[in-house]
């Protein structure tokens, strides 16, 4: 018998949760109200402290914490950990930063459980990307500027070649778009290089650390002095790199680029 996609009579649920960038003000009440309700929680590394305080005071919390460049916990192990739960009648939360469906590997994770005749349900959460350039007073998309946005990873995953960042560049000169590059801080070297192929280098770039949080940092830049003012500013992960001219206005700074605390 195929027992794909049937859910299973007592056992409990699962619901990945979006936790946003980090400030608790930015959660939507669904997401609180579901991270109230919940049993267990398997928190990510970059959910806030101030957003895991909602659980209830008896409620389990597992860190299983993923950071890029960093020992993490295995992602067959999480899931591994969520199916155990959910069979035990546990009311589960899956809490990731930012949108569990933006490279948060929800996918992976609902295709898992879904696949052991678990149905998950999900909410949504402000991506880091939109948060970070936002928190700026900058738009990602503008009439003037730009007619669309990517959101991409500049980390691959080990055996893949990654992103064709000279086709990227090409399409984002011609087409006018917004590059939201996540996990891009220890490659930006590579990256610069690859855009600049098909991007001036007086192409406008922010680097935003910490997206939402009271530690946020960010730098105004160009394409053409990324990794080097990366390098002197100390700009680390967590961070997203946004390039285009819609952080035209933070650019201006760019002949004396400083390391900026937002307010």
């Amino acid at each position: 018998m195929n027992h794909h996609n049937i859910p299973r009579t007592g056992y409990g649920t699962c619901t990945l949760v979006g936790a946003g960038p980090g400030d608790p003000e930015l959660l939507t009440l669904k997401a609180l109200k579901a991270i109230q309700r919940a049993t267990v929680l398997f928190v990510d590394d970059l959910v806030s402290d101030e957003i895991v305080a909602f659980a209830q005071p008896d409620a389990r919390i597992v860190l299983v914490g993923k950071r890029g460049g960093c020992q993490s916990t295995p992602q067959s192990f999480i899931e591994k950990l969520m199916l155990t739960a959910v069979q035990e009648g546990e009311t589960v939360v899956r809490l990731k930063g930012g949108d569990p469906f933006i490279f948060g590997r929800g996918g992976e994770e609902v295709e898992h459980l879904r696949e052991a005749g678990i149905e998950v349900a999900v909410i949504n959460g402000i991506t880091a990307g939109l948060a970070a350039v936002t928190s700026l007073g900058v738009p990602l998309t503008h009439r003037q500027h730009a007619h669309g946005v990517v959101f991409i990873t500049g980390h691959a995953k080990p055996g893949d070649s990654g992103t064709d960042w000279r086709a990227l560049a090409a399409t984002a000169y011609s087409a006018r778009l917004t590059l939201v590059i996540y996990m891009g801080v220890s490659g930006a070297g590579h990256i610069q290089d690859e855009l600049l192929t098909g991007l001036p280098a007086s192409t406008p770039v922010a680097v935003i650390q910490n997206a939402s949080l009271a530690t946020q940092r960010h730098i105004a830049t160009t394409l053409g002095a990324l990794a080097e003012q990366i390098k002197t500013s100390g700009i680390a992960s967590p961070s997203v790199i946004v390039v285009g001219d819609v952080v035209s206005g933070l650019a201006q700074a760019a002949a004396h680029p400083e390391v900026r605390h937002s307010a």
